[in-house]
């Protein structure tokens, strides 16, 4: 990655890049990080309000959720420079417990997901990122591109021809103002440039204001009127638990990513906790809660270049001075501009590479298997929890299957000390999947009485395996033959020693 410098300035290392402190000191930087927290703000109000429209709640409970979520998080949170806020994935989860029960329970449910996330960061399931192998992640950040333009096509639909020009004059600036300077986030550019054309020409397009009605008061506490008993949590505990799963996945799914793109490491499991007691915090303001936002890091990160927690925290500051303060200005700004931002995120998120014919070419057929399942599943549902999570079984299963081919059985029948002797060599892996076809990789009525199966270049894995290996023994002295097992590693002896001859029949 290359280093920035200006002037005199010391070459900075992406790890000093994210020092508050340093920015704090830093005009330059600084400034990349306030103006970051606006672009930022100013794309999270109409989401926020279309969320809560997904959700069945107030639009405020959204906007008040995305302030409270972008600022908790922004001192407790594992990953600068990431956003968190209210979430699509969050309120469709939590939208059935909304109309059956209403927002008190639905308040009740965020509160108690927070507390169900910081268990589980404090457990470590942080440490499960390590099983979601890359062509998921691929998978994962293209279907997420995908969706963040689909969810810009209805904006697009049944509105004022002048909608059209205006979004394309926002697509040039996004995209052309960067070749020219990085000065100023192009994405505020566009946004600023579209306002006054709209307002000067008095042009009737649709805007932020027509997405629902901004608040005009801060955020107070809110106690939840639900009775403490077995019965309401019943209600609200699955909801809670889909919730705090749907969150942290996203969450460690954007810091992942956002690692990738900034060449830095972040703290997983402060950020599992981080993202519960930002809930906590969220559910007791009446907040809908929320997690992380890849598109909206993503305009922050790559977009507007911020490295830092200052943007994430001016991000949440800024949406509640605009909504608050200047809530009739920001309800001017035109979709189009909007619109503009987030297809330029989409496209930028999108992984082209991935999609390359001399990629698709070298790449193991497996591998693009796994990445196009998961982005089917994810564009299909609209659910990155749920997509993820297909593209890790569809990975493992064919993982697996190509593991289980590696296994070879070698025969040789010799004469040892004058009596003939069979020695099969086992070369591999040895569990449930390549162990089922073991058995019948000997020659249980052409053997001599002696048999030696060589172990010395396997590995047993599993029960499935020991059950194989008994059921291969007791064929022979089924026959009559003398079967001799060498070579087992320690670790395959003990398994063995433990499991063999107590699982019953294996075949």
């Amino acid at each position: 990655m290359a280093l920035k410098t200006t002037g005199t300035e010391q070459p900075l290392t992406p790890e000093q890049l994210q020092s508050v402190r340093g920015t704090l000191m830093s005009p330059r930087r600084l400034k990349t990080e306030v103006l970051a927290g606006l672009v930022v703000a100013l794309a999270l109000i109409p989401e926020a309000i279309a969320f809560s429209i997904i959700a069945g709640v107030d639009p405020r409970i959204g906007l008040f959720a995305s302030f409270t979520m972008a600022v908790s998080i922004a001192f407790l949170g594992g990953r600068p420079a990431m956003i968190s806020a209210a979430t699509g994935a969050i309120a469709l989860v939590i939208a059935p417990l909304v109309a059956s029960h209403g927002v008190d329970y639905f308040v009740a449910a965020v509160i108690l997901a927070g507390i169900f996330q910081v268990a589980l960061g404090l457990a470590g399931v942080a440490k499960l990122m390590r099983f979601i192998p890359r062509s998921v992640m691929v998978g994962f950040v293209n279907a997420l591109a995908i969706l963040i333009f689909m969810s810009q096509v209805p904006e697009l639909l049944g509105v004022p021809w002048l909608v059209y020009p205006l979004a394309g004059l926002g697509l040039v600036i996004v995209f052309g103002l960067p070749k020219l300077t990085k000065s100023v986030p192009a994405p505020l550019v566009a946004i600023v440039a579209l306002t006054l054309i709209t307002v000067v020409a008095a042009v009737t397009v649709p805007t932020v204001g027509d997405k629902g009605d901004l608040p005009d008061s801060l955020p107070s506490l809110f106690l939840p009127h639900v009775p403490l008993t077995l019965e309401t949590f019943q209600v609200i505990a699955p909801f809670a638990l889909a919730m705090a799963f749907v969150g942290l996945l996203e969450s460690l799914m954007t810091a992942k990513l956002v690692d990738d793109v900034t060449d830095t490491r972040s703290n997983k499991t402060r950020e599992s906790w981080g993202q519960g007691a930002a809930n906590i915090i969220t559910g007791f303001f009446g907040g809908m809660g929320g997690c992380a936002m890849i598109g909206q890091t993503l305009i922050n990160v790559k977009g507007s270049g911020a490295r830092t927690r200052i943007s994430t925290f001016t991000a949440g500051v800024f949406l509640l001075i605009l909504v608050v303060v200047l809530g009739d200005i920001v309800a001017v700004i035109p979709m189009a501009a909007l619109v503009a931002v987030m297809i330029f995120v989409s496209v930028a998120t999108f992984d082209w590479h991935s999609i390359k014919p001399s990629t698709l070419r070298i790449m193991p057929k497996s591998e693009t298997i796994v990445m196009v399942s998961t982005v089917i599943v994810v564009v299909a549902t609209h659910n990155l929890a749920i997509g993820v999570g297909v593209g890790v079984l569809v990975a493992m299963v064919l993982f697996a299957r190509r593991v289980a081919h590696f296994v070879t059985v070698d025969r040789t029948v010799q004469e040892l000390d004058g009596e003939q002797v069979a020695t099969y060599r086992v070369t591999g892996e040895l569990f449930f999947a390549s162990s089922n076809d073991l058995f019948t990789q000997f020659e249980y009525a052409l053997d001599p009485a002696k048999v030696i199966i060589d172990m010395s270049e396997s590995h047993l894995w599993d029960a499935s395996t020991i059950a194989s290996l008994d059921a291969i023994t007791e064929k022979y002295h089924h026959h009559g033959i003398t079967v001799d097992v060498a070579g087992l590693n320690n670790a395959s002896i003990l398994m063995r020693e433990r499991l063999g001859g107590k699982l019953g029949a294996g075949h």
